[in-house]
């Protein structure tokens, strides 16, 4: 799957997750500051990567998220980490 594929897959969550504007979510939007997403939107969004993913979604990665570019590059890294063969 492409940046821009998950982007779009991002976006479409966001905007069914937290009744946002699809025109308001760009890759350099930060999720407090722009979005206006609190700590209980970042649970409800983890969930939802999980579910995408099917990766957990660990504490320390979800602190380190700002921007939507944040969260489309930690679902990337997730794809990527489960489509790797297992050694």
């Amino acid at each position: 799957m492409t940046q821009a594929e998950i982007f779009t897959h991002v976006q479409s969550l966001m905007v069914e997750l937290f009744e946002l504007k699809a025109e308001d979510i760009k890759l350099s939007s930060k999720l407090v500051d722009d979005l206006d997403l609190d700590s209980l939107d970042a649970v409800d969004m983890a969930v939802k990567l999980e579910e995408v993913t099917g990766q957990r979604v660990s504490e320390d990665a979800l602190k380190s998220i700002r921007t939507v570019e944040d969260v489309v590059l930690l679902v990337e890294r997730s794809l990527d980490a489960e489509a790797s063969p297992k050694l």
